[in-house]
């Protein structure tokens, strides 16, 4: 899988980085939206094209929709009771809890379930750089595994993952 935007001429994604986050769920009335942001998205593992994430904080909750063309790709991170990643399962009309999450540094993207989706959300990706603080020193990758309750039962970083250094997505 490519995370790069497809070739259009010099300039194309520091532009397209400027602005905010990549995260959703379903939308409340008490939603406030943080950003939106005109980034890259890759769906199972393809080249990455354009798309808008919108970030929408309720609550204990945030919120990211992603627009790729037709569709709409959407998770939710919660920190009550437990820090979680939830993705919107259309077919079901319900969250399910998000098998691993993967946050590629050097790329500003994160990437859910393996491949399935990824982002580039530098803003994201500067929060979580921040909230994690001196043990994101230098790091390139860091991953975590969720068990079937969303809890976190595994995180790893840069050859502490599985399969060594990760290549970049």
């Amino acid at each position: 899988m490519t995370l790069r935007p497809p070739r259009r001429g010099p300039g194309r994604l520091p532009a397209l980085l400027t602005g905010t986050l990549l995260l959703f769920s379903a939308p409340s009335v008490r939603a406030e939206t943080l950003y939106t942001l005109e980034s890259f998205c890759s769906l199972d593992g393809t080249e990455a094209v354009p798309c808008r994430i919108e970030a929408l904080n309720d609550r204990a909750l945030t919120e990211y929709r992603h627009r790729i063309g037709a569709r709409e790709v959407r998770f939710r991170v919660a920190d009550e009771p437990h820090t979680r990643v939830e993705l919107w399962d259309g077919a079901s009309q319900r969250w399910r809890t998000a098998r691993n999450a993967t946050a590629y540094f050097a790329l500003n993207a994160l990437c859910l379930d393996g491949t399935s989706f990824c982002a580039i959300n530098p803003n994201d990706l500067n929060s979580v750089r921040q909230s994690l603080g001196r043990a994101a020193n230098g790091r390139s990758v860091m991953a975590v595994r969720f068990g079937q309750d969303g809890r976190i039962n595994a995180s790893c970083y840069d050859a502490g993952c599985p399969g060594g250094d990760q290549p970049a997505p």
